[in-house]
């Protein structure tokens, strides 16, 4: 797990991994049977087993706190090398799609969206403890391809990077939109056929 950020300048005993796993996992199972409004720092800390000072070392607050839960469940998301891009690419949008079936994964990242949308801190706390953080997953899927052969390489750093965006984007988005929004399965058929969409274009949406 990736370390997190608190109030800086804050010292004081090294973080304890198993605490923060605790503290972590007693929050999404806190939000899943309270929701966001009722979540108070005092019903984690007492889930947990620790004081509620050991959480005010670590987290500022609530916000801080949920996004710090989900994105540990992100962190879950691997990419394993199944031995093409578009293979790649399926194996990473269905795991995606199982975590959120996970009824914490579901509502922590729900909860976090819907309270960002009037809270621009915790926007930009999502961005960084979860979308950026993921994105690596997007830089490796495209180096393997290029070592391939299945993309060119990209000596423009700056549009490379905008691509890396860009697909990080189209395929979260489409993702969270299918099992979240519109409450559709994302299965193997639908997967296949949204990732010959993203390889090859709208030329080329059948699976091959």
């Amino acid at each position: 797990m990736c370390s997190r950020t608190t109030k800086s300048g804050r010292t004081g005993r090294p973080r304890n991994a198993a605490a923060d796993r605790a503290i972590l996992a007693a929050t999404r199972e806190a939000l899943v049977e309270l929701g966001w409004s009722k979540l108070t720092m005092g019903d984690v800390s007492s889930r947990a087993g620790v004081a509620k000072t050991t959480l005010y070392r670590r987290w500022a607050g609530k916000n801080e706190l949920v996004v710090d839960a989900v994105a540990e469940l992100f962190d879950e998301l691997k990419l394993p090398d199944r031995g093409s891009l578009e293979a790649d690419i399926e194996g990473v949008v269905l795991q995606f799609a199982a975590l959120l079936e996970r009824p914490e994964a579901k509502t922590a990242l729900m909860a976090v969206v819907a309270e960002s949308t009037r809270d621009e801190a915790l926007r930009e706390r999502i961005r960084s403890a979860i979308v950026d953080r993921q994105k690596h997953l997007v830089l490796l899927g495209r180096q393997r391809a290029q070592e391939r052969g299945e993309l060119p390489d990209e000596e423009d750093a700056e549009l490379a990077g905008r691509a890396t965006d860009l697909i990080f984007d189209v395929i979260a988005g489409t993702v969270v939109h299918r099992a979240l929004v519109s409450a559709e399965p994302v299965d193997e058929l639908w997967t296949a056929t949204f990732t010959a969409l993203l390889v090859h274009g709208l030329r080329g949406t059948t699976p091959g």
